[in-house]
């Protein structure tokens, strides 16, 4: 069973940045995939960024890309997601997740983060 605990959530002034970080359990971390969702408030969860294995990243959309950076440290078994630039439309909370080999954009992975709230103030 894989555990993920995320965490480096919390409030931010508009432009202003955060590293959410998110710890995973188990010995196969290195041949998972990893990605980062978030789910504000009414809305559903909507994929974020992710990162394959072998470290091939995805983005939702240019405008994330530009100012968030997905990255994983194998031999800390760690995600992290640098975000900078931050706008009071990321508000919300903010998931990792995990399913083997590649990313995919829905949320067709296996294990799943508690969350951890971002709350950007303008």
């Amino acid at each position: 069973q894989v555990q993920l605990a995320e965490s480096g959530g919390g409030l931010v002034q508009a432009g202003g940045s955060l590293r959410l970080s998110c710890a995973s359990s188990g010995e196969t971390f290195s041949r998972r995939a990893m990605g980062w969702f978030r789910q504000a408030p009414g809305k559903g969860r909507e994929f974020v960024a992710g990162i394959s294995w072998e470290g091939e990243t995805k983005y939702s959309e240019d405008s994330v890309k530009a100012r968030f950076t997905i990255s994983r440290d194998d031999a800390k078994n760690t995600v992290y997601l640098q975000m900078n630039s931050l706008k009071p439309e990321d508000t919300a909370v903010y998931y990792c997740a995990s399913r083997w080999w590649i990313v995919v954009t829905s949320t067709d992975y296996a294990f799943w983060g508690q969350g951890t709230q971002v709350t950007v103030s303008s």
